[in-house]
């Protein structure tokens, strides 16, 4: 690009070359946001699946459940938690990718940047499934109807995952950055 703007100048088709630096400042210090390294992940996944087996009481069974769901959906997605939560059942469809072949989900997000889609991983859809399965929705129902965090730092407290290596404290958005 400079060049070309070099050339324009030189052919007075420009008066300068224009200054092309940064607005602002940028970030100094690049600080990352806590993950779970995949031994991590594989032992909250585990370790919400067995939640959701031994709880005896119905409703708490569902709960740790759709705990369990949101764990594998988040992290095969890449979603942001506020766009997970604004999701309803009309936004999402089961597809069979035309790349590779594989069943995903594609999901109609609406969040921080406006309206996009996701293709998801294909380890998202049987997670989904299981949602469709045991919550009977209707097209407008919420994907999470609510909101499970504070099992979910249970769950965080329990397995010694609250925090990275780093001294990170870990959220539901670690899920996002465990999928990146």
């Amino acid at each position: 690009l400079r060049q070309t703007l070099k050339t324009a100048v030189r052919h007075g088709w420009l008066s300068h070359v224009p200054d092309l630096s940064a607005p602002y400042k940028t970030q100094g210090k690049l600080e990352h946001r806590p993950w779970f390294s995949p031994k991590e992940y594989k032992q909250l996944y585990e370790a919400t699946r067995k939640r959701a087996r031994e709880l005896r009481q119905s409703n708490h069974r569902k709960h740790a459940e759709d705990l369990h769901d949101f764990v594998l959906f988040m992290a095969n997605t890449g979603l942001r938690p506020d766009e997970a939560y604004n999701i309803e059942h009309r936004d999402v469809e089961i597809v069979e990718d035309e790349a590779t072949g594989e069943v995903i989900l594609e999901i109609e997000v609406r969040g921080k940047r406006g309206v996009g889609y996701c293709k998801s991983m294909p380890n998202a859809v049987r997670p989904y499934q299981r949602i469709v399965q045991r919550n009977k929705p209707q097209p407008v129902d919420k994907v999470f109807p609510t909101n499970h965090l504070r099992m979910f730092n249970t769950v965080l407290d329990q397995e010694s995952l609250k925090f990275s290596r780093d001294g990170k404290r870990r959220t539901a958005y670690s899920l996002r950055h465990t999928y990146i």
